[in-house]
Formats: structure tokens, sequence, C-alpha cells
């Protein structure tokens, strides 16, 4: 199968798009004071309140 090489406006829609997934990945993480709090029914908060018991019992 021939390899065909992309015009030049397909080579820049191609790494403008992937640019704009890294950043938009980049971005959803929650920082302190955002405005989008985590809420407490999520899974990843879900796991940190099991993690945080499963120390505490190892240390206690």
């Amino acid at each position: 199968m021939a390899v065909t090489r992309l015009k030049r406006k397909d080579r820049k829609n191609h790494v403008t798009s992937r640019l704009e997934i890294k950043t938009l990945k980049l971005a959803t993480n929650i920082e302190l004071g955002s405005r989008s709090k985590q809420s407490k029914n999520d899974q990843l908060a879900k796991n940190n309140l099991l993690l945080d018991q499963l120390t505490a019992a190892l240390r206690a």
C-alpha cells in the first residue's frame, strides 16, 4: 500500500488538532480555587477516600 503525502492544509489541521487535544487534556485537571469543584460522588474522590482509610489503618 502506497503512502501518500498529506497536503499542506491537511498537515496543518492534523498538527493543530493534536495540539488542541493535548491542551484540553492538560486543562481538565482540577486546580485549587477552581470554580469547578470535584463531586463527592466522583470515582476519583471515592478512590482517594478509600486510600486515606487504608493508609490510616496501616499507620495505626
